[in-house]
């Protein structure tokens, strides 16, 4: 019998796409098929739409719906689309799931309820019900910063054992435990969350390692390159393109990957605009960044050389926003 991991395809680097809101914070659909049609071009593996960069918790449900469905019509033939499908209910999570499999999506991102911090019984059960009445294969979200809880290796391991998880998007910031994590259960599933560095590029040459979710991909193609010349056995001219991804996680990041000086969504959305690709604003309760900050991200972007010659980036380079 074929490994449940090997149900999905999903490798190298699927960024956590922005959703992209208007100057009246509506959702700009003609901005998102620009932005799906940058990453695309640049190579991305897949996408994960609605998740934490996503902004899914500023979204009602209707309108994370069209988002899924305008980027399952745009992208599900061409990409793995993975849908943000996190909420506080498993009844919610599930009327969610329905409509990224009726869109073409071809998984489902959880998070454990965020703010309820619920103990570990109260976890397993979460996705017990949301695994037996799921049409998608889910991938596992332990992301600390956002729920309150950084799940153990006992607990990752009795979620792993559910049919339908093939999956764990491990964005702890703790690399032993990443580790642990992987070494655990990557033979039964795929576990996300590799640094683009040296150790990295050691756990794919050596171990076959999955890959990487999050960061927008706001770097193009220098983040999928990453995976594609490690594939290659370019080692060198991998970690390159992973010293530039390393660069932004240091300059705009803490540790525990909370942003330096605003929301992920606000400091990507930014180097988008920065980069003349739509971004655009965020939404209640985040506030997009300073001029002064923008001007840092842009300046971030012009030395890694991931600037051209556009208005928006002459703009943020004189931290006019």
């Amino acid at each position: 019998m074929a490994c449940k991991r090997d149900r999905v395809g999903w490798k190298g680097y699927l960024p956590a796409i922005t959703t992209p809101f208007d100057d009246q914070r509506n959702l700009d659909f003609d901005a998102l098929g620009t932005l799906l049609e940058w990453l695309h071009g640049e190579g991305m593996h897949g996408l994960v739409v609605a998740g934490t960069t996503g902004e899914w918790f500023s979204l009602d449900a209707g309108e994370r719906h069209a988002l899924f469905a305008a980027a399952g019509a745009q992208m599900g033939k061409r990409l793995p689309l993975i849908a943000g499908c996190s909420a506080y209910t498993p009844a919610e999570v599930l009327a969610h799931i329905e409509q990224a499999h009726a869109a073409g999506f071809s998984g489902a991102l959880v998070t454990p309820p965020p703010y309820a911090r619920p103990g570990d019984e109260d976890i397993l059960a979460f996705y017990t019900t949301i695994a037996r009445h799921s049409r998608l294969p889910i991938c596992v979200y332990n992301w600390p910063p956002g729920t309150g809880i950084d799940m153990s290796l006992p607990l990752l391991e009795r979620i792993a054992a559910l049919d339908a998880v093939v999956a764990i998007k491990h964005s702890t910031g703790d690399m032993a435990h990443f580790m642990a994590t992987f070494f655990a259960l990557h033979a039964e599933v795929r576990v996300f969350g590799l640094p683009l560095d040296e150790v990295g590029l050691t756990m794919v040459r050596l171990h076959d390692a999955d890959g990487t979710m999050g960061a927008g991909g706001v770097l193009g193609h220098n983040q999928p390159d990453f995976y594609n010349l490690a594939w290659q056995g370019d080692f060198d001219r991998a970690l390159a393109c992973g010293a530039k991804d390393r660069v932004i996680m240091r300059e705009w990041f803490t540790p525990s990957l909370v942003g330096r000086f605003g929301s992920a969504a606000a400091i990507l959305k930014a180097a988008l605009n920065a980069r003349g690709v739509p971004g655009g604003r965020v939404r209640s309760p985040f506030q997009d960044v300073s001029a002064a900050d923008a001007g840092r991200i842009a300046a971030t972007l012009a030395g890694l050389g991931c600037l051209g010659d556009t208005p928006g980036v002459q703009r943020a380079m004189e931290g006019v926003g």
